[in-house]
């Protein structure tokens, strides 16, 4: 028999051997592990489109590329205000007299046709983009043509920022307070709020002043009003100082989201920004939720962040465009956000950085599919009884969800077709669609029963989007709505102003689109 020195030493080879062995296994592991994600991104990246694509010539659509509709003719405003308004007045009196309808862009960032009304004059604002800021009074004039990625630079040169707008800067001015759009400034109303006065030109080119003294009926109602009752020339914002905000992320299950929010974020006076995102991967399907709060620096003489881009642009886009059609990309893209992004970002922001990146970094430009939003608002204590439907009925639907953000709403108590009447959850989601009849049939289905789930318990759905809800279903979710079209007609007798969404939804048309 051999000796134990003779078997350690026969061993020593093996053992070697074996070691080896370990060590390949753990280096192809290792490559393997890296690999996939690598071969991912760069496989996303080059199939990634670089071209939007070019609207025919006397055609007109907007940001969900479904909408393309010949128009009689497009109109761009004149710069200078005083010809602008020479000029408008003129259009409409030619409108009157030839029987044509008018609607009114601006970003073209609605996706129900809302700037858009077959065969007739569309008003492009974009170039009434005029801005001057009142220091003292904290107001920003601004000509609704204004886009918010002008605006921020200009605010930020004076040490002042936005109070209210969506999360990004490519919309208008005029687009955002015909939407009564929100965004993640933490427990604020809607933009409506921040709204001192603006001037509207009415049906017969007369020009009005309309605020919470003045013409008040129609400050509500123009306020989300979808461009109905008149043409937005400029408003008065008011604005507050930019500051620096540092960035508190926590990872947690979505059961105890709730408690979490109230914990770190209702007793702090300092939460100035907060927003939710939650997992979209299948495997853990609306399952976790990130929790992103951004509070004022304590520190008073914290340096402000200088305005710029927030870094990652491209590894971001690639990231985020390869989670469609991709249950891997999803879960990387969850991973890339709660492991990487969290190590590898800035804690310090200034509120305009934050609010100074456009919806170009994520858009979709494929031909074949395009990205849709939905977004539904229910009362704080109901969130997560729709979050539990969503999770059956999207999956059920099939529906390529790629982004899912919590916000909170204060109540809106300015403007007639509110979708706020106390405070709010906001769920904001984008959906991956194929631009086919196939397709549609598939979102329309989907949006129904999710419109079904959040009317069920107190919720309502927000209006800028697809055109899917029945007549029925938007009626009672907005049991106001029909007075509101009674309103419009009664200042607008000659229905001048239309779009696809009155075409829709506005009584005396109920049934005249598809249901």
């Amino acid at each position: 028999m051999p000796t134990q020195e003779e078997t350690s030493k026969q061993d020593t080879p093996s053992r070697k051997r074996r070691g080896k062995r370990v060590i390949a296994v753990l280096a192809v592991i290792a490559a393997v592990s890296v690999a996939r994600p690598t071969w991912h991104l760069l496989s996303t990246a080059w199939n990634d489109s670089t071209d939007v694509e070019i609207v025919p010539p006397g055609q007109v659509d907007d940001a969900s590329r479904l909408n393309q509709t010949p128009v009689a003719e497009v109109v761009d405003v004149p710069v200078e205000i005083d010809r602008a308004e020479d000029q408008l007045a003129e259009l409409l009196a030619r409108a009157r007299r030839d029987g044509l309808r008018v609607s009114i862009a601006g970003a073209r960032h609605s996706m129900g046709g809302h700037t858009i009304y077959p065969g007739g004059l569309l008003i492009n604002m974009l170039p009434l983009n005029q801005m001057v800021l009142d220091e003292e009074r904290e107001i920003l004039r601004v000509g609704s043509g204004a886009l918010w990625s002008d605006i921020i630079p200009f605010l930020d040169a004076g040490g002042r920022s936005v109070s209210v707008m969506q999360s990004n800067n490519s919309f208008s001015v005029g687009g955002s307070i015909s939407v009564n759009c929100h965004g993640w400034q933490h427990g604020r109303p809607p933009i409506a709020s921040t709204v001192e006065s603006f001037r509207l030109m009415k049906a017969d080119g007369a020009i009005v002043r309309c605020s919470r003294d003045e013409n008040v009926e129609l400050f509500s109602l123009v306020l989300g009003g979808y461009g109905l009752f008149g043409i937005i020339l400029d408003a008065e914002l008011r604005v507050e100082k930019n500051r620096r905000y540092l960035l508190t992320s926590y990872v947690i299950p979505a059961r105890e989201a709730m408690s979490t929010y109230k914990q770190k974020v209702g007793p702090r006076s300092d939460a100035a920004m907060v927003y939710a995102r939650m997992n979209v991967d299948p495997d853990r399907f609306l399952q976790d939720v990130i929790l992103n709060v951004l509070a004022e620096d304590p520190d008073p003489q914290a340096a402000i962040p200088p305005l710029g881009e927030l870094g990652l642009v491209g590894i971001r886009r690639t990231v985020f465009r390869g989670s469609v059609d991709s249950d891997y990309g999803k879960r990387l893209r969850w991973a890339a956000e709660t492991k990487l992004q969290s190590q590898i970002r800035e804690k310090a922001f200034s509120r305009n950085q934050l609010l100074n990146e456009g919806v170009e970094i994520y858009e979709n430009r494929q031909a074949d599919s395009t990205d849709i939003l939905h977004e539904y608002f229910v009362p704080e204590d109901r969130i997560e009884l729709l979050v539990e439907k969503l999770r059956e009925i999207i999956p059920d639907e099939n529906g390529n969800l790629l982004n899912v953000t919590v916000r909170h709403i204060d109540e809106d108590e300015d403007t007639f077709l509110r979708y706020a009447d106390g405070p709010m959850l906001a769920l904001v989601m984008l959906f991956n669609q194929k631009r086919t009849d196939d397709g549609e049939a598939a979102m329309r289905k989907l949006t129904r029963r999710m419109i079904d789930a959040a009317s069920a318990i107190g919720g309502r759905y927000y209006l800028p989007y697809r055109l899917h809800a029945t007549p029925e279903q938007f009626h009672s979710v907005y049991p106001m709505a029909r007075e509101f079209f009674e309103k419009k007609r009664e200042h607008d007798p000659g229905e001048l102003f239309q779009n696809r969404f009155y075409l829709k939804y506005g009584e005396a048309n109920v049934g005249s689109q598809e249901n």
